[in-house]
C-alpha cells in the first residue's frame, strides 16, 4: 500500500452528511441483518432463556452487512480498516461490560454508567494507538 493510501484508510473520520448518499438497496441489506440477527437473539431467548438470548444481541447486527458493502464499493483495505475499528470497538465494550456488572449494584446508576463509558473510552483508543503505532497494515497488500 503506498503511503497516501495507507494515511487515507488510517485517517479517523465522521461524516454524518454521507447517510444521504446511501441507496436503498444498502439500507435495506443493513435493515435486514439486523432484524435477522434481532430474531435469532429473540428466538434463542426464548428457547434457551434471557441470559443467553442477550449474548446474541451483543452481536453486531449490521457489521457483516456493512463490510460486505463497504467492500464492494471503497475497497477491501477500507472494509479491513472497518472491521479492525469493530473489533477494536469490542474490546472497549468488554471493558464497559466489565466495569457496568461490578459497579452498577453498587453505585449510584450514573455515577456506574459514566465510568463505564470512561473505561469504554480508555481501552478503545489505546487500542487503536497500540495498534496504530505497531503498524498495522505493514504485514497486508
Amino acid at each position: 500500500m503506498t503511503e497516501q493510501a495507507t494515511r487515507a484508510t488510517d485517517d479517523v473520520q465522521v461524516k454524518p452528511g454521507e447517510l444521504r448518499n446511501m441507496r436503498p438497496r444498502e439500507l435495506a441489506i443493513r435493515f435486514g441483518f439486523g432484524a435477522g440477527v434481532s430474531l435469532l437473539a429473540a428466538i434463542v431467548s426464548t428457547v434457551a432463556g434471557a441470559r443467553v438470548g442477550g449474548v446474541f444481541l451483543a452481536f453486531p447486527a449490521i457489521l457483516l452487512a456493512s463490510l460486505t458493502l463497504i467492500a464492494k464499493k471503497d475497497g477491501v483495505a477500507r472494509a479491513r480498516d472497518d472491521a479492525r475499528g469493530a473489533a477494536l470497538g469490542t474490546l472497549g465494550l468488554i471493558a464497559f461490560a466489565l466495569v457496568a456488572a461490578v459497579t452498577l449494584t453498587r453505585w449510584h446508576p450514573a455515577a456506574a454508567l459514566a465510568t463505564a463509558t470512561a473505561a469504554w473510552a480508555v481501552v478503545s483508543l489505546a487500542a487503536y494507538l497500540v495498534v496504530r503505532s505497531a503498524g498495522s497494515d505493514g504485514d497486508e497488500p
